[in-house]
């Protein structure tokens, strides 16, 4: 079976693209990773060009094939360097460079979208818009503008056809994925296809500027008060899928220490700062910014923050924000036995993973890291453990929680590009300490406890109707149980001899018993040899009968 039954596109564009995606792979030396995706009938029969590919290591290639298939593969690239539980660290540290940029739209392209849009909207025109553009990424391209009333402001505009684009690449990959799903020892091991569809969710997000203006609106909302960060306005009348106007951000840039250091601007209380927003997004509102490179923050004088981007965002809900907060004080016990059960409870799943052995391997972690201070150690390198041990036993991350450790370790490493003596976990623990008092309590608890009476209220009524229908599900057949077990054959022989010996110890009862009757009816004379050779009969099968369920206990007791 060829990927090409599985891709539901069937038209000559799908073709097309499948074709070009086997003929970079080919390009660049990557025929193995081609037949891995059930791609080889699309691979043309090319000579490695030797001058581009021998001096490049397979995790370069890599990432130079996927930034040059674009957008839809660009983004895959990125994804994938945040599943540190999938892939090896030399791919994770390859992928991690893709860069997300492209060759600018010609003006007249963008100008042409934005009059449509604005003819749609029905809104006034801009007083300016600049021709060249600040930044031309895969999905979009920035252009400084101002409005009427003299506000300035950025427009991201979705470059033309990338929509397209980006739904023709999915369905290939969606196909890949089926492929690599049945015929793949990878595909046997992970879920690909939970992957692939969180993958779809993502990119389609960022998209669809609608979504990413709920989500700057939503985080501006959320810090209202806060003096320390600052979300830029979504001007909602000049924005629609395919067009964002916001306020413009002024500031340094946060990776840019020589004018930070020339402003006096203390880098300490920019790199608090940055932590603390971070930590406040996921413990206070369970919605955080998934993109925090330093191309996303300004700081301003007085060490406040701008952020911009929010394509990508993740989300904590109560359940998971909960499990998080008890794995982290788990580490700090270091109670592997805790962490494997938080680990289970946020979601960690894997198909031939062996519980007792990711707990064994998680105490003896925890036992490297024992006697070590909170100033001792990094976030990256205890997420980078717990990440390696269930990439070793082949655990899947849920794809919220690859993302939040990725952002960990990210806003980690702007913190120590500011202050190479700021140490994230001493400064945040406290911050989860907090945090956790407050979730226990008595607010919170009298807040849980309504909600759970009246969640099994709910369930006491609809308990009947979803039991009929499970039942009237099981009687058509429509739910069948698939059990995987693992070591029972030497527990079955063992209950089997078990079994034999009750069932040879019931019949030696039963010759006794027998004899019993027989020496109560020997007194009839009639019956009196017969009587005899029954008791000689008997006698022999006890004795026989008695010796092998002696022999066998003496032999189980030995073993």
């Amino acid at each position: 079976m060829n990927t090409l039954l599985a891709i539901r596109h069937r038209s000559t564009g799908s073709m097309k693209r499948t074709r070009e995606i086997g003929r970079v792979l080919a390009g660049h030396g990557l025929e193995s990773l081609a037949d891995l995706a059930g791609l080889r009938r699309f691979v043309p029969r090319l000579r490695p060009r030797s001058r581009a590919i021998v001096p490049l290591s397979q995790p370069q290639r890599l990432r130079m094939a996927l930034g040059e298939l674009g957008a839809t593969f660009i983004k895959l690239g990125q994804m994938l360097s945040t599943r540190a539980d999938l892939l090896p660290p030399d791919l994770i540290a390859e992928l991690s460079k893709l860069q997300d940029a492209a060759p600018p739209v010609p003006f007249p392209d963008i100008e042409r979208i934005v009059i449509e849009e604005m003819r749609h909207l029905n809104a006034p025109p801009f007083l300016s818009f600049d021709p060249n553009p600040i930044a031309s990424a895969s999905i979009g391209q920035v252009h400084a503008a101002v409005l009427l009333d003299g506000t300035p402001v950025v427009v991201k505009v979705r470059r033309p056809g990338v929509v397209e684009q980006v739904e023709g690449d999915l369905e290939i990959l969606r196909g890949i994925v089926d492929w690599m799903q049945v015929h793949t020892p990878l595909g046997r091991d992970y879920e690909l296809r939970e992957l692939a569809e969180e993958f779809a969710y993502t990119i389609r997000g960022e998209l669809d500027y609608v979504r990413e203006a709920q989500n700057a609106t939503r985080l501006r909302r959320a810090f209202e008060g806060d003096r320390h960060v600052w979300i830029p306005r979504v001007y909602e009348e000049y924005s629609t899928a395919c067009m964002l106007t916001e306020e413009r951000v002024s500031g340094v840039k946060i990776s840019d220490l020589a004018t930070l250091d020339r402003l006096g601007v203390s880098r300490r209380a920019v790199a608090e700062n940055a932590v603390r927003i971070f930590l406040r997004e996921i413990l206070e509102f369970g919605f955080f910014h998934a993109d925090p490179h330093p191309g996303n923050f300004f700081v301003q004088p007085d060490a406040s923050l701008a952020i911009v981007d929010f394509g990508m965002v993740g989300r904590v809900n109560e359940e998971t924000h909960r499990h998080l907060l008890r794995a982290v004080l788990a580490a700090a016990r270091q109670d592997a036995e805790e962490l494997a059960e938080e680990m289970y409870a946020l979601g960690v799943a894997g198909r031939r993973a062996q519980r007792s052995a990711f707990q064994r391997d998680l105490d003896h972690l925890m036992s490297s890291f024992g006697g070590r201070t909170l100033r001792d150690l990094s976030a990256a390198s205890v997420t980078g453990e717990i990440v390696r041990i269930a990439f070793r036993h082949k655990l899947q991350l849920p794809s919220g929680l690859a993302l939040l450790l990725r952002v960990i370790n990210m806003s980690e490493g702007i913190g120590l590009s500011l202050d190479p003596e700021f140490r994230y976990l001493e400064y945040a623990g406290p911050i989860f300490q907090r945090s956790w008092r407050r979730q226990r309590g008595l607010g919170a608890m009298v807040t849980r406890a309504g909600h759970a009476a009246s969640e099994a209220a709910e369930l006491g009524l609809d308990l009947p109707r979803r039991i009929t229908r499970l039942v009237a599900r099981v009687e058509r057949g429509e739910i069948t149980l698939n059990v995987a077990h693992q070591g029972i054959e030497n527990l079955t022989r063992e209950f089997q001899r078990m079994t034999n010996r009750l069932a040879l110890s019931i019949i030696l009862g039963a010759s006794v018993v027998a004899l019993g009757l027989a020496v109560g009816i020997r007194h009839v004379p009639e019956l009196a040899p017969i009587v005899g050779w029954l008791l000689k009969l008997g006698l022999l099968f006890s004795l026989v009968f008695g010796a092998s369920v002696l022999w066998g206990i003496w032999r189980s007791e030995r073993r």
